[in-house]
C-alpha cells in the first residue's frame, strides 16, 4: 500500500521497522536497498529502517529493490565475516535476509522478482514448504 507514485522513499523505512517488529526482529541498519537502472547498485539508496535521511518521491516507471536483514533478539546489529559478504548478527542470533525487486506503476507497484504463479501486485504470500531442501 505505501510503494505507490508520491511516496517519498523514506516513509518506506518506517513501515519496514515497524512490520519487522511486530513479528519480533530487529533490523540490521546496516543495509539498504538500492535503485536500478543503468547502474544495478543505483540511487535511491533505500533504507530499511525509521528515522532515515533517504531523499526522493516514487514515480512511475522507478525501480528498486528491498533487502531488509531481519535478526532475531533484542539486537539488531551486524558484523560482515572476512569473505566480505557474510553477514551475521553481532549476538550469533539466527538473522536472514531477503530482496524482492520493484516497478512503480500508475497506481502502485508490481514484484518483478515474484515466482512464477505468485501475484505481482502484492507480496508473495510466504510457504515454508517451499523453502525446505
Amino acid at each position: 500500500e505505501i510503494i505507490k507514485p508520491g511516496t517519498m522513499y523514506r516513509d518506506l523505512g518506517a513501515k519496514i521497522q515497524d512490520y519487522a517488529e511486530s513479528k519480533g526482529f530487529k533490523l540490521a541498519t546496516a543495509f539498504a536497498g538500492h535503485g536500478v537502472g543503468k547502474l544495478f547498485h543505483g540511487p535511491p539508496t533505500i533504507p530499511h529502517h525509521k528515522k532515515n535521511k533517504a531523499v526522493g518521491i516514487m514515480k512511475k516507471g522507478h525501480i528498486f529493490t528491498v533487502e531488509p536483514m531481519l535478526v532475531a533478539g533484542t539486537r539488531g546489529k551486524e558484523k560482515m565475516w572476512p569473505d566480505d559478504w557474510t553477514a551475521v548478527a553481532i549476538t550469533g542470533q539466527r538473522s536472514a535476509q531477503f530482496e524482492h525487486t520493484f516497478l512503480v506503476t500508475d497506481t502502485g507497484f508490481e514484484v518483478l522478482t515474484a515466482r512464477p504463479g505468485d501475484p505481482t501486485d502484492r507480496m508473495p504470500p510466504f510457504d515454508a514448504k517451499r523453502y525446505q531442501c
